[in-house]
């Protein structure tokens, strides 16, 4: 079983992100010291289109077998085809067969390494294609989310039987967190996407879905580190 981590190195919303210190260290060994502490992932494998990535990827542990190509490496470019190549190009590297991938977002930080293992067990342990991390979300679309018609009124997203006064009897949602995706290896290629797959959720605490997209989330991610209360302990 592999942990994989994907980095590219153009992201548009926060340049530079994956190298960018948190901390005392770039963003990415976050991610590649959780994968390296976790005792059921048996390498760490990253994929990027980055030399610098590489390098940096390298010195915390993890191995760069061979780069990302460019038509992966867009703002438009697909994960899940990044998955099926660096599948396909890792076992024609090996000739082994991976069974189990699973794949560590360099913006959530905080992810624990037994937040790996319970998103894997509940994959081995039923007949589900995937398994993604995920959270309790804050706003509801059964309650306090809306979307606009063709005529320019506002109506609830998802109309209940009857009007809902309170979030506490609204039906629990929740947001996906890229944090972990424990993905069998057929289904990269019986999908074209994973939300048509069959796939559950692991519920995890807000502060450690914080997915880092700007700013903003950067320095709330070095806020909670300095807490030492999210620290990549089981």
């Amino acid at each position: 079983m592999i942990g994989t981590i994907c980095a590219r190195g153009g992201s548009k919303g926060l340049p530079g992100k994956n190298l960018r210190y948190l901390a005392d260290k770039p963003l990415i060994a976050h991610t590649i010291e959780c994968a390296k502490n976790c005792p059921i992932l048996q390498r760490v494998l990253v994929s990027t289109d980055e030399k610098e990535i590489a390098k940096v990827a390298e010195r915390y542990g993890a191995e760069v077998p061979f780069m990302r190509p460019e038509y992966l490496a867009t703002d438009c470019s697909s994960k899940w085809l990044v998955f099926r190549h660096l599948v396909k190009t890792f076992e024609q590297i090996e000739k082994a067969r991976i069974e189990i991938l699973v794949d560590l977002d360099t913006g959530v930080p905080l992810r624990r390494p037994g937040d790996i293992v319970a998103c894997v067990n509940r994959l081995v342990n039923s007949r589900i294609d995937l398994v993604v991390t995920a959270y309790e979300a804050e706003r509801n679309p059964y309650f306090n989310m809306v979307e606009l018609n063709e005529t320019g009124y506002a109506h609830i997203s998802k109309t209940p039987h009857k009007p809902i006064i309170n979030r506490q009897n609204a039906p629990r949602v929740y947001s996906l967190s890229p944090g972990v995706y424990a993905i069998r290896r057929k289904t990269l290629w019986e999908y074209e996407h994973w939300s048509k797959s069959r796939f559950q959720i692991h519920v995890i605490p807000r502060e450690r879905a914080i997915d880092i997209d700007s700013d903003l989330d950067f320095r709330f991610a070095e806020y909670l580190l300095k807490r030492q209360e999210y620290k990549n302990v089981s």
